[in-house]
């Protein structure tokens, strides 16, 4: 007997309502999603493309209401590198930065590894010392500091009362890095100091390379600070400009081109893409850094 089949051969069954409902749903949750991360990356993206298009006008364009320069003027950029001190801002701003970066996290690690890997006595309360000093805002501290470095060891008009103090740790920095040092298994210490190695050696042999991400992590957050800190400048280098940061001397840069939107759009974005960059390029260790410090407490 021939059998015979209730429909064709090779085509798929339709799905039951219940199938065709759940889908849908998958689609809509789908749409909704990812519309709304387009929504939330375009309210971030739109004011650097503002910026960048209204820094590649003209003069007179820059204060019409068009959004698309009519001549890309490119020169901006030129003139506000010609601007007198723009140059000397850019140095003062990467040695802070960069020298600040350097020595906070040569001063955090050994006291974050001390305080996730060695027992002693008192180590919560130097924790808690140390979280507390987190929460102390900079203004409580600023007169007694200034008068130090600039009455005791006039040092007023330079960027070393905010450089100097980076080289005895950070409490964000060494709290970041503890955090992170704590996901170390203490085995792989154990078995270095087995080996006979001290305990400087393993922080430098086994400890630090484990610990890159949350090196890493720290680094990026003390270089984006010093990058941007317009307060400490303020504080003890305004008195001489030859010691300006890109922080402050944009302000002074702003009011001499008041203006000249196209230039101070240019301007500032001379000093972001540097931190653009940084990021763009280390966003991956940076976070994997700040991932990790919360797997273990």
């Amino acid at each position: 007997m021939t059998q015979v089949l209730d429909k064709p051969v090779g085509l798929a069954a339709p799905l039951p309502p219940a199938g065709r409902t759940a889908r849908r749903r998958a689609v809509l949750e789908w749409i909704a999603v990812h519309a709304l991360a387009v929504a939330a990356a375009l309210f971030f993206v739109l004011p650097f493309v503002f910026l960048l298009l209204t820094s590649l006008m003209s003069d007179s364009q820059a204060l019409s209401r068009d959004l698309i320069p009519h001549t890309w003027e490119w020169g901006n950029y030129k003139r506000v590198f010609d601007t007198p001190g723009f140059l000397t801002w850019w140095r003062n701003t990467l040695v802070y930065a960069g020298l600040g970066t350097v020595l906070t996290v040569a001063s955090s690690v050994p006291v974050a590894y001390a305080l996730a890997k060695f027992r002693f006595r008192g180590r919560n309360l130097s924790l808690m010392l140390v979280i507390s000093m987190m929460m102390l805002p900079p203004q409580v501290v600023v007169i007694p500091m200034y008068l130090f470095w600039a009455k005791q060891l006039d040092l007023s008009g330079t960027l070393w009362p905010l450089i100097v103090p980076m080289a005895f740790g950070d409490a964000f920095s060494i709290f970041l890095l503890r955090q992170f040092l704590t996901t170390i298994p203490n085995e792989y210490l154990d078995a270095a100091r087995v080996d006979g190695c001290g305990e400087l050696r393993t922080l430098v042999r086994v400890v630090l390379p484990m610990a890159k991400p949350g090196i890493a992590a720290v680094a990026l957050f003390q270089f984006f600070y010093a990058w941007n800190d317009y307060f400490g400048p303020q504080i003890y280098a305004s008195e001489n400009p030859g010691a300006w940061t890109l922080s402050y001397g944009l302000e002074s840069f702003k009011g001499a081109h008041h203006t000249d939107w196209n230039l101070t759009m240019a301007a500032t974005v001379l000093v972001m893409a540097p931190v653009i960059l940084v990021f763009f390029f280390a966003q991956k260790a940076f976070v994997e850094g700040v991932t990790l410090t919360g797997v273990k407490g």
